[in-house]
């Protein structure tokens, strides 16, 4: 069955997404880049192709080489984005794939869309490949597929996470030549708004408080600063624990006459609360007494404190190992009547395990679920964690397996590493070998942590050849190897008096790195390897 999603409505979607700006009931969203991206959807036929690409991609042929395995299935853009999805992991495969759609007859492909080029941006962007990415955006601007707000979004995300702040930033600047205005006035100054504060927001997110906060103080003058803005920033320098700043800018923000919010209070207690020592217990007593000073604070201005609130001060009880608070702040909150939300029962479970009261977290999960709360990969995982250090391997082999057989959730990559490193850790390779077959069966596949976390386990296991494979098939899909995984494997080989090996691996490297690239002769791809 093929799917098949106009261009129109995808572009229509996107802008509309990107022109306004959304409730801003958590930070988190600005940060994101898969707001502006088409999400995971169920889809047997993309499922079998990425298999099929990841499984079949001969590196040194080009893509259509493993597409005829493929026979009757139409390329849709449905088809297209959520086969990319599910690349994303696999760099050069995706780059692969996106062209050979856009080779398809008609010429230019209809299945290219802004959001197709967005997918493969962000993808790319991923491992550093901006030289690429900048291209795309210019081969975009030329087939008259208009760059949007999001693609610049996505770009300065991947920018900023590599540590290229100043080029974020004149990226930031270049999108008013490519991204086209439409004539409503409003519109124009809300995008603009949202574009400078997803900026900030970035900046804030990977520490780069300091250049946020002289980016702001340099354009605010061009803005109708607003608590959004403040708020964005308090948040930054409570991520970096420096809650004078945070009350600094909190107290500017009341004096230039803006209310701050629920989000804004809520920032402030995440700062108080989340980095602060807990130990001795006078250092948690001093936590609580500041955040209940806080609440204090937030029923004087009229703001009742909401669940995530609550959540937060839940958090520093599970990081305590305070059972019992942890339950009864819980209870508390019911007889209020706010209703616990995943992050709030998630807390709550992972102190209950942290303290060996598994039964009491299981009893609390058919809670979670019978409320209709359903658990996240983050709340089993804290059962997984405490079996990791009980090194109970029927527990957590037994619980993995019926979340699998009972489809209780989507298991996230964090799960599988989780799970990597314990039977790693356990020396039990078969159920290791099981794991890793479900994850790269699996939607997302392996990521870098994956392979850095089972190359490393081989490596002090001193099975050479299956990490030196691994390591190979790590770079053949693009991902970019940690100098610390290039330089665990370089002396354990040469260690192990393996520099034959260690020839024979960088000769197929560097043949890789020439061979591959000629499929993609027209793009300034670097080497996928530090």
């Amino acid at each position: 069955m093929a799917f098949r999603l106009s261009r129109a409505c995808t572009q229509s979607l996107t802008t509309s997404i990107s022109q306004r700006f959304l409730p801003f009931s958590s930070l988190r969203f600005l940060s994101s880049p898969s707001l502006y991206l088409p999400k995971l959807q169920p889809s047997n036929e993309a499922d079998t192709l990425s298999q099929i690409l990841l499984t079949h991609h001969n590196p040194f042929h080009c893509m259509e080489s493993s597409i005829q395995l493929l026979h009757g299935v139409s390329l849709t853009p449905f088809l297209l984005y959520q086969t990319l999805l599910r690349l994303q992991h696999s760099s050069k495969i995706a780059l692969s794939f996106f062209l050979y759609s856009k080779s398809l007859p008609p010429s230019p492909s209809s299945l290219l869309s802004t959001t197709s080029y967005n997918l493969i941006i962000d993808i790319l962007g991923k491992v550093r490949q901006f030289d690429v990415v900048w291209q795309l955006i210019l081969e975009m601007d030329q087939s008259n597929i208009t760059p949007d707000s999001s693609t610049f979004m996505i770009l300065i995300r991947r920018l900023i996470a590599a540590g290229l702040t100043r080029q974020a930033i004149r990226a930031y600047d270049d999108m008013g030549c490519f991204v086209t205005d439409d004539n409503n006035t409003d519109s124009i100054s809300q995008n603009d708004s949202f574009c400078f504060c997803f900026l900030l927001d970035t900046l804030c997110k990977y520490g780069y408080v300091k250049v946020a906060v002289e980016t702001f103080n340099k354009r605010k003058s061009g803005f109708q600063v607003d608590s959004k803005m403040y708020t964005i920033l308090i948040s930054g320098w409570c991520k970096l624990g420096r809650i004078d700043k945070a009350e600094r800018f909190l107290k500017e923000m009341i004096e230039r006459g803006m209310e701050p919010n629920v989000v804004t209070y809520n920032v402030m207690l995440n700062g108080i609360c989340r980095r602060a020592s807990l130990h001795p217990d006078e250092r948690f007593d001093r936590t609580i007494r500041n955040a209940e000073k806080l609440f204090d604070e937030m029923r004087q201005r009229g703001i009742e404190p909401d669940v995530t609130s609550f959540s937060i001060v839940l958090h520093v009880y599970s990081r305590a190992h305070k059972p019992e608070l942890t339950l009864d702040k819980l209870k508390y909150m019911k007889e209020k009547g706010i209703c616990p939300s995943v992050t709030t029962y998630t807390s709550v479970i992972k102190c209950l395990c942290s303290c060996g009261r598994l039964e009491e977290a299981e009893k609390l999960l058919g809670e979670m679920v019978s409320n209709g709360v359903s658990p996240s990969a983050a709340t089993y995982n804290c059962f997984f964690k405490e079996y990791r250090g009980r090194k109970d391997v029927n527990g957590a082999l037994n619980l993995y397996r019926k979340m699998k057989e009972d489809k209780l959730c989507e298991l996230s990559l964090h799960t599988y590493n989780i799970l990597l490193g314990m039977f790693m850790m356990l020396d039990r390779m078969d159920i290791v070998k099981e794991i890793w077959d479900d994850l790269k069966g699996s939607t997302a596949g392996p990521d870098l942590d994956s392979y850095t976390l089972l190359i490393s386990g081989l490596c002090e296991k001193q099975k050479w050849r299956d990490a030196c494979q691994l390591f190979v098939e790590m770079i053949e899909k693009g991902l970019l190897p940690q100098k610390v995984t290039f330089e665990t494997l370089y002396k354990g080989l040469i260690q192990s008096n393996m520099l034959r090996t260690w020839r024979r691996l960088k000769k197929k490297l560097d043949e890789e790195s020439i061979t591959f690239g000629s499929e993609f002769q027209d793009y300034h791809l670097k080497p996928y390897r530090r």
